[in-house]
């Protein structure tokens, strides 16, 4: 028998602040965290601003020995799961931390670590780098050191899949649980791309703006980095209502697929079929969505694609849905990105309310879809969540809101 999956706990770093209430206030008010960036010698980019969590800093939550073997992006992920975990009140015994999973995204691991280490062996001329640089940069440093702090012994894995990493992590854990591989669930997304490094590969690719972040807008002017995490407790409905949990929303489906079209240029076809996918394994129809949280990146080509395939699903009844964009509010937090919008799409059920798509100027006639550009009551039963990664991978998150 096919097990309901719901939601109990949701934790998130960003650049608005170190929980979740802070991101979901600022997506209420559509506050851009998009800024100036800080820490180091910018002089030598083009582009200046992106989405730090200027206000997260490890040694506030870890010791200095927590703190060996942990990047800045496994910090995180720790960190927003702890919030995640506290929300729900989830206590597990000895036997049931057996069926417990953890399953996170990440797309780059722990890139600071790593840049650290090449400057030094290259730059610096040092003939040795940090002893714990490889547990450091290794893309599933947060699941692990997860496990260890919950002794949680279940299904433990890490997903990099690019811009998408948290929405395959987090339908992973979803099928984990409903299928009966576990019973509960930790799963999200974090990142931390902000190294010298990897900010002038991003400046040769030649998509990040100038400015800021305009999702869908006429004359966009490209995506902005971010940096995060977001984490969510996954149960089985009788496993949450048993023990008498508030349940958030609950998660209906997921569909994930490749365009095979091309490394960076998206496919419409392919982001349509990944939305049609989820759509059929959560056994909802198109005109049952109110809301489609956007991947959004504010690129000339994605913005364009996206429009298309949302018309694409949605033909019959896009005139009477939402669309929002949060990547203007918090970035492009890559691995992170879908765990993010996973929380502002949630809370927005639990509200039953659009948020408005922040730095929005002017409409685009190739981007006609509904843009939600204000914070306003929206009642809707079910929403989309798209996260459409470089290399065609392509991962569409449905959640419901939740009825007993």
């Amino acid at each position: 028998m096919t097990r309901r999956v719901v939601i109990t706990g949701l934790g998130a770093i960003s650049a608005l602040g170190n929980n979740a209430e802070a991101f979901w206030s600022a997506c209420q008010a559509g506050e851009s965290g998009i800024g100036q960036i800080t820490g180091f010698d910018m002089s030598g980019i083009r582009f200046q601003n992106g989405a730090q969590a200027k206000q997260f800093n490890p040694v506030d939550h870890f010791d200095d020995k927590q703190l060996i073997p942990l990047d800045r992006f496994a910090t995180m992920a720790i960190v927003a799961a702890r919030e995640a975990l506290a929300q729900s009140q989830l206590e597990l015994t000895s036997e049931e931390k057996t069926r417990a999973a953890i399953v996170t995204g990440s797309c780059y691991g722990g890139k600071t670590s790593e840049d650290a280490g090449f400057s030094s062996l290259y730059k610096d001329n040092q003939p040795r780098v940090h002893p714990m640089t490889i547990p450091r940069l290794m893309a599933n440093a947060g699941a692990s050191a997860l496990t260890l702090e919950l002794g949680w012994q279940g299904p433990a894995w890490t997903v990099s899949t690019a811009c998408s990493s948290a929405n395959h992590a987090i339908g992973h854990a979803f099928w984990l649980v409903r299928n009966g591989m576990a019973d509960v669930a930790l799963t999200g997304g974090s990142e931390a791309p902000f190294t010298y490094g990897s900010l002038k590969a991003w400046e040769a690719l030649r998509v990040v703006s100038p400015d800021t972040c305009r999702p869908f807008s006429k004359g966009r002017g490209g995506m902005v980095l971010g940096e995060g995490a977001g984490m969510l407790v996954l149960e089985t409905l009788e496993h949450a209502q048993s023990r008498g949990a508030q349940i958030l929303a609950e998660i209906a489906g997921f569909g994930m697929g490749a365009d095979a079209h091309h490394i960076t240029q998206p496919s419409a076809a392919g982001a349509a079929r990944a939305i049609r996918l989820a759509l059929a394994d959560a056994q909802l129809s198109p005109d049952q969505i109110g809301v489609v949280n956007a991947h959004g990146t504010g690129t000339a080509a994605n913005d364009v694609t996206e429009s298309a395939a949302i018309r694409d699903v949605f033909a019959a009844t896009v005139a009477s849905m939402k669309v929002v964009a949060t990547k203007a509010i918090h970035g492009h937090a890559l691995g992170a990105s879908g765990a993010l919008e996973a929380v502002a799409t949630i809370r927005g059920l639990q509200e039953q309310c659009v948020i408005p798509t922040a730095n929005f100027q002017t409409p685009d006639p190739d981007c006609d879809i509904p843009l939600s550009l204000d914070h306003a009551p929206w009642p809707h039963e079910a929403a989309v969540s798209n996260s459409f990664a470089f290399g065609g991978l392509n991962a569409v998150l449905v959640f419901r809101r939740f009825e007993a």
